[in-house]
């Protein structure tokens, strides 16, 4: 599954849920105001920017977003809300596309990370999120926490979510740390819609690892946008790193 594929037309007309899922106010609000904030005075880019769900707000605070996105789908539902002008794009992959111009934050949200499914993808992207910065400016990863200790031994699958209407589970290969997740969509009917994403998971030592190797230092570790305190129990976790002033 290459994540061109995954990323069509289908997923893209359906993927906004306003006002509630990942574009809760409860869930945006809170993204929007920290990365408001660390934008500051400057500009923010956006890898992996999608149909616009944070950088929209964001752009209506006022910080001016550029971003990256492979999915030409997902940047024409984008264009069903805001101009070139308004939020410019450029197609590409996160890893090595090239935004114009200097940003005093990049970021990259909701797990968006974890579609890179090599190590080596994840340090181009740290570089080239580097590339783009500033002096003194910050890379900003939401990702989530492996939860490892779910699954027993000889066990390769966890439902991390059910309610009614849907399943989510996701299936691991700890070799290669490698992780699809399976979406069950269904109704009263006999049939169900199944979606798949393949993800690589990340421990958070590891991340901070490839931020030293694209030159970053690690500024702060959340458990969420708010500011929680990062914890053993924590399932996911905000990390800012930040380039050196010199």
């Amino acid at each position: 599954m290459r994540q061109e594929e995954i990323w069509d037309s289908e997923v893209a007309q359906s993927y906004d849920t306003p006002g509630t899922g990942m574009f809760a106010p409860e869930v945006l609000e809170p993204t929007v105001d920290r990365l408001a904030e660390l934008a500051g005075d400057g500009r923010a880019l956006e890898f992996a920017i999608g149909t616009g769900r944070v950088a929209v707000p964001l752009a209506g605070r006022g910080v001016p977003v550029t971003g990256i996105e492979l999915s030409s789908p997902m940047i024409d539902q984008l264009r069903t809300k805001v101009d070139e002008a308004t939020i410019p794009v450029i197609a590409g992959d996160m890893a090595t596309a090239v935004a114009p111009g200097e940003y005093s934050l990049v970021y990259l949200v909701f797990n968006t990370i974890s579609n890179l499914l090599t190590q080596a993808e994840r340090v181009a992207c740290f570089r080239n999120a580097a590339r783009h910065l500033t002096p003194g400016g910050r890379f900003v990863i939401e990702l989530w926490v492996p939860e490892l200790r779910k699954l027993p031994p000889g066990q390769q699958a966890t439902v991390w979510h059910s309610e009614p209407g849907y399943i989510g589970l996701d299936t691991y290969d700890v070799l290669r740390q490698h992780v699809v997740s399976h979406h069950f969509r269904f109704d009263e009917s006999r049939q169900a819609r199944l979606t798949r994403s393949p993800h690589r998971y990340i421990w958070p030592a590891e991340l901070d690892l490839m931020a030293q190797l694209a030159g970053f230092e690690l500024e702060s570790r959340h458990a969420d946008w708010a500011g929680a305190e990062f914890t053993a129990d924590s399932r996911s976790h905000v990390s800012v790193y930040r380039l050196p002033q010199d």
